[in-house]
């Protein structure tokens, strides 16, 4: 199934690619564009199959979210997110994944993860609130993943992720942004909602990989990491931007005349022949260690082995460096586009815009999965759980 998935994300590609000025004009995707891919069956990879999803395996989703965004970067972005939620409300508890899919399997959830409100601890739940920036695609969602410290007489004693219906919350439209511009990212407010036990899930239980979900989502596929899964949704739209630029670099490069060198064709340059190269080089190992180091994790989960620490930290160190090897290939082949490629509208310079947007998302914090990683092999406790 997850085949016939990708397939229809390919027959998409072209219309999506049409659209990319159109998506970063209106600040956000199209709703037809959001159709199309809930009609190839996008929005359900990973969504477990009791509510009518396909389970499939994240390499798979990876590769239709690489796809998409290198038709459009803003498309391929907010499709990777709004992809990754299922996987994610499959985690909570039963009840909590009843109330999101039961009447309706297509519901879309948006997300903020980063600690921008609290709750405070009261009987059954929670109160929950406060302002969330970057919620990309929550104007086609009506739930919303938000992370925020629980506080327990003015004492934080957990952190949790809250779920929320849009009936509790308020969508702001404040984005307007350089790069990522048809994401849509606005900020999320909520005041003073009760949020129930069911629809809180602890980061300490989802970093142990030992949560409420999977005693009625026991497959591989939600026993893996949330440091693993969640970062490499960030990366791998960057790696599919990265495609893009390249795949229109080539095309501009295939017809430019540079009048500067008495009307020598790019073709012909041998030094654009090297820059092309280098790029198609770390998009290709970008891509590979991505998918090789989830491979590896989803085969050892299938088999219901320990998924080991220097694994779940080598993911890490593999996908920020995916994000910086793709951004290094974008810009080795921007500086050699010549004039004409920073006109608006120019595929080349969304795409250059679109990456180093999404370079600046936390997740992408080089230097901290690095030090971890090499905290890691001298045998030292790593104190991060982000991984």
């Amino acid at each position: 199934m997850s085949e016939q998935v990708i397939a229809g994300v390919r027959d998409l590609l072209p219309v999506l690619r049409e659209r990319a000025q159109d998506t970063e004009d209106a600040r956000n995707v199209p709703e037809e564009s959001v159709k199309a891919l809930q009609e190839t069956g996008f929005f359900k990879m990973l969504q477990p199959k009791p509510f009518g999803g396909l389970e499939s395996d994240p390499v798979s989703f990876y590769t239709a979210v690489k796809l998409i965004a290198s038709a459009c970067g803003s498309t391929g972005w907010v499709a990777s997110i709004l992809g990754v939620h299922p996987w994610h409300v499959a985690l909570f508890d039963a009840q909590a994944q009843q109330e999101v899919w039961g009447e309706d399997e297509d519901v879309r959830i948006s997300s903020s993860y980063a600690p921008m409100g609290k709750a405070e601890v009261v009987e059954g739940g929670y109160r929950l609130s406060g302002r969330w920036s970057f919620s990309s695609g929550s104007g086609h969602c009506t739930w919303v993943l938000l992370g925020g410290p629980a506080f327990k007489d003015g004492k934080p004693v957990d952190f949790c992720t809250y779920l929320l219906p849009i009936a509790d919350y308020t969508i702001v439209d404040v984005w307007d942004t350089v790069g990522l511009r048809g994401t849509g990212s606005n900020d999320i407010v909520v005041e003073d909602v009760f949020i129930p036990q069911h629809r809180a899930l602890s980061f300490i239980a989802t970093s142990k990989c030992k949560v409420p979900g999977q005693a009625v989502n026991p497959g591989p596929l939600y026993r893996l990491p949330y440091g693993s899964v969640h970062p490499s949704t960030i990366t791998a739209p960057i790696i599919g931007m990265a495609q893009g630029a390249y795949d229109a670099h080539v095309e501009h490069q295939r017809k430019r005349v540079r009048a500067a060198y008495a009307g020598e064709q790019s073709k012909e340059d041998p030094f654009a022949k090297v820059r092309i190269a280098e790029a198609a080089s770390e998009i290709d190992a970008a891509w590979l260690q991505l998918t090789r180091n989830i491979d590896e994790l989803y085969e050892m989960a299938k088999r219901e082995e320990r998924l080991p620490a220097d694994l779940r930290l080598r993911v890490r160190r593999d996908q920020v460096r995916g994000t910086e090897r793709a951004i290094a290939a974008i810009d080795r082949l921007f500086e050699n586009s010549g004039g004409r490629a920073i006109q608006r509208g120019t595929p080349i310079q969304r795409f250059w815009r679109d990456a180093h947007a999404g370079r600046v998302h936390a997740a992408n914090d080089a230097e901290r999965a690095y030090v971890m990683f090499g905290t890691g092999v001298f045998g030292l406790p790593v104190e991060n759980a982000m991984y």
